[in-house]
């Protein structure tokens, strides 16, 4: 086998150790402040050490880990600015998917959403939150689709593991899932101004559930309920 073959297989596992360690965090598997010991992620991962240490690199890098020192690193807590920022940014760019989602909406787009929130629905009932924190994913991520605006994809799929992990940060699920049916009625309608106003209305409302939960005993944020 030539230096070339061996990197690729190689560079597979340090993609797939990455790529599974960045999901235990955004599902919250691995939550704020816990610790990575590289021995016990290469023994749980089936893996050498070697690419456990690289992925870790590299979402240090993508902001979801901080080296405390040479034998200490742990999940990143997020700061106050940090989520107030990215609740910022969500909402210009989801409000701007949403009103293009309205103008360009089928009918065979309308049945992919009404199908997220169905499942979201179903979910609920059965007490998965798990199902139905992935089918809200989907919801949101068939309205940027949907959007047609490929720099607006490229921009949200960067912050797309930031914006899943924000998403969990939810205990009314009940009240989320009206939002979103909301929200398909504003984009089934037609109409982009009353589609754009729900998708800001909703972000908004999650913004001060995040922080009534991150942040509980700050002021003003401890009393938040919204979904």
């Amino acid at each position: 086998m030539n230096s070339e073959q061996t990197r690729r297989p190689l560079a597979a596992v340090r993609e797939r150790v990455r790529e599974q360690l960045r999901e235990r965090i955004v599902t919250g598997v691995l939550r704020p402040g816990d610790r990575l010991v590289e021995r016990d992620l290469a023994e749980d991962l089936g893996v050498s050490r070697v690419p456990v240490r690289e992925a870790i690199r590299s979402l240090e890098a993508d902001g979801f880990v901080v080296v405390q020192s040479p034998r200490r690193v742990v999940v990143r807590q997020l700061s106050r600015v940090d989520v107030e920022e990215l609740f910022d940014v969500r909402e210009a760019l989801e409000v701007l998917a949403t009103g293009l989602a309205c103008q360009r909406v089928d009918p065979p787009a309308l049945r992919r959403l009404k199908r997220a929130v169905t499942e979201a629905a179903r979910a609920l009932a059965a007490g998965n939150i798990t199902q139905v924190a992935e089918a809200n994913v989907r919801f949101h991520q068939e309205i940027v689709t949907l959007a047609g605006n490929g720099l607006l994809l490229s921009m949200l799929h960067q912050l797309e593991d930031r914006l899943r992990w924000l998403f969990r940060q939810n205990e009314d699920w009940d009240r989320l899932l009206q939002e979103h049916r909301r929200l398909y009625e504003a984009i089934e309608s037609g109409d982009p101004e009353l589609a754009r106003a729900a998708s800001a209305e909703h972000v908004r409302v999650n913004r001060a559930l995040a922080l009534g939960l991150l942040f509980p005993d700050e002021s003003g944020t401890g009393d938040a309920k919204a979904g």
